[in-house]
């Protein structure tokens, strides 16, 4: 049982390294495409890639009648998939002028607001949750707030992403325990895509040869980040405590810097830094489990 364990970590850590580098191929890709055109694409692929999954899962049987209305499941990705299509739009389009570490870590902060919002549904949230809201917060002051006291259009526009994150996240912990979840998958990044498409057609020039030249971001955004990460989680959260899988998934944020420094030669400095640092401890602490007896359950 531990094995699995180990192996449930380790692929979660995958997923996140993937996520993180997809920041890259988010940049990268919109500088030949528009925002959106790259979302309506990246999207469409991985709806696209969750087809051979549930096909095998429907032949194996192992999915209950009661999951398989698919109207219900219908109703439920497209209202998942609207969330999902404001939340995207908002991290494409401020990722335009802010770098990919940047854009990690401010979108990262979902894991603090998810707790926080969980009040309002009368959720139980801890001392930790405060402390790490609290450390987030100031960690995002040293990385995005300029000497001017201000806050730039692009970062502004990845917190309003983080918060629309949490708010898809909440939605989806309610849906899929009511519906298929791949189903649910499919039936949201095809709204997404959808949604994406006909802004897109309404304020962007789409042309196929800028999509080509776009592909290999494409892909990576739609096959990796979407299909391939999106099942590993599935995987893995299996036999993984949600309390280790929310932390490791955090990581996404290192990735996301890492691939930066790396692909895209970004510097943060010592302020941001410290910043990413801060952000980074804040985003442990809300999601670590205190027990009765105030010792912390990593």
């Amino acid at each position: 049982m531990k094995k699995q364990v180990v192996k449930a970590n380790l692929l979660l850590l995958l997923a996140a390294a993937i996520w993180g580098f997809a920041f890259v191929a988010q940049r990268v890709g919109m500088k030949y495409i528009g925002a959106f055109t790259f979302n309506a694409v990246r999207f469409a692929l991985g709806s696209i890639s969750l087809i051979p999954l549930i096909l095998f899962y429907n032949n194996k049987n192992t999915l209950k009648n009661k999951k398989g209305d698919l109207k219900h499941v219908f109703t439920a990705g497209v209202l998942a998939g609207i969330l999902l299509f404001i939340a995207a739009s908002l991290q494409q389009v401020g990722l335009l002028g802010t770098t990919a570490g940047k854009a990690a870590f401010v979108t990262g902060l979902y894991i603090v607001f998810v707790p926080i919002m969980g009040i309002f549904l009368k959720q139980y949230i801890g001392i930790n949750s405060w402390a790490g809201a609290i450390i987030a917060i100031m960690g995002l002051y040293f990385l995005c707030v300029t000497e001017k006291l201000s806050i730039s259009y692009s970062d502004f526009l990845e917190l309003l992403c983080a918060f629309f994150f949490a708010i898809h996240i909440l939605v989806i912990d309610y849906l899929s325990q009511r519906v298929d979840t791949l189903k649910l998958a499919f039936f949201q990044f095809s709204t997404c895509s959808i949604l994406s498409l006909i802004t897109a057609i309404s304020f962007e020039n789409i042309t196929i040869n800028g999509i080509l030249q776009a592909s290999i971001p494409i892909i990576y955004g739609g096959i990796c980040s979407v299909g391939i990460a999106y099942t590993l989680q599935i995987v893995a959260q299996k036999h993984a405590e949600p309390s280790h899988a929310a932390i490791i998934l955090s990581m996404e944020a290192f990735f996301g810097t890492i691939g930066g420094f790396i692909i895209l030669k970004e510097h943060l400095g010592v302020k941001g830094i410290l910043g990413c640092a801060l952000m980074l401890i804040g985003m442990l602490l809300s999601q670590a489990k205190i027990s009765k007896n105030d010792d912390v359950a990593v």
